[in-house]
């Protein structure tokens, strides 16, 4: 199963993405959780290119990790955390494997102001939005785990 955590920097992806691995991690000890974030790609891969191409590549680059570790197992649980700001992008990724796509966003100011991605295209079809503007991070996670109990565990 991959699971792509999308959306605005500092809307809350990283942090889920945590929590969802050791949740998922302890629900099913004998799975195999891998999360794929976009800070850390970018620190193993010195991708420091935040212009469309350079993040395009970053995405693919993630994507592409995703879908071997998807491959090695189907009982790997792989959560993508980055802004992926493409949605075609994301569109082909859906298309080819089985995913669940979570748009996390918020309209507080958070973080670096520079980080903002003026030209991000949020999902329109087949996602789950998560509005983590005024939730906390107890509240947001049981939105995420409802979502997946509805679509995954049961």
């Amino acid at each position: 199963m991959i699971i792509i955590l999308t959306g605005q920097p500092h809307s809350g992806k990283t942090t889920i993405s945590n929590h969802l691995k050791n949740i998922l991690s302890y629900v099913n000890p004998n799975r195999k959780v891998y999360q794929v974030d976009g800070d850390d790609l970018r620190a193993i891969t010195s991708n420091q290119d935040y212009s469309e191409q350079g993040r395009r590549k970053n995405i693919e680059t993630a994507h592409a990790i995703a879908k071997y570790l998807q491959k090695q197992d189907e009982l790997n649980d792989i959560i993508i955390s980055l802004v992926s700001p493409f949605r075609d992008l994301r569109e082909e990724l859906k298309s080819e494997y089985n995913c669940y796509e979570f748009f996390i966003h918020t309209t507080q100011q958070r973080g670096r102001e520079s980080f903002h991605v003026a030209n991000y295209e949020p999902p329109l079809e087949n996602f789950i939005d998560i509005d983590t503007t005024q939730s906390d991070e107890l509240t947001t996670m049981n939105e995420v785990l409802e979502a997946l109990n509805f679509k995954y565990f049961k």
